[in-house]
């Protein structure tokens, strides 16, 4: 078994690698403007997975798919002629979901500002309703509890 740091060294080539074999040996038209975002390889060495993103509408990233899905064999063969590893690992691609997350988390956040500045708009010139401290009721309860008188 392989330690963790040359399966992430392994990753970072494979990256490469891929992202270079889709750039000039596949001539496949489904493969639009692919980016390849990140990989993971297993401690064993044995199994790579490529996140990548498609900029382009829903249709285009699933013909995406399909086109990396059909290309894999070469894709494999790349990376099998470019690493030092004895065996060739097996390649998945998955569509990386980072940026659908970043722009639903931007979103979230973009309404949350909003909300704070109806919030601050709303307590501009607002006053307590029962006076700054409501929870006082006279002013006996002013004086230190050391000079009350314990009967």
């Amino acid at each position: 078994m392989a330690d963790a740091a040359r399966a992430a060294r392994l990753a970072d080539r494979i990256k490469v690698i891929v992202a270079q074999a889709l750039e000039r040996r596949i001539k496949d038209p489904r493969v639009g403007f692919v980016t390849v975002t990140d990989a993971r390889v297993t401690n064993d060495l044995q199994h790579a997975t490529v996140y990548y993103t498609v900029y382009g509408d829903e249709t285009q990233r699933q013909e995406t798919a399909r086109a990396l899905e059909s290309a894999k064999g070469i894709l494999r063969s790349e990376v099998g002629k470019n690493i030092t590893a004895r065996l060739t690992p097996t390649l998945t691609f998955v569509a990386d979901e980072i940026p659908a997350d970043a722009a639903r988390l931007e979103s979230l956040l973009r309404t949350a500002r909003e909300k704070d500045a109806q919030v601050a708009e709303q307590a501009q010139g607002a006053q307590y309703a029962a006076g700054e401290d409501a929870y006082r009721t006279s002013d006996a309860d002013d004086e230190a509890p050391e000079s009350r008188s314990q009967d």
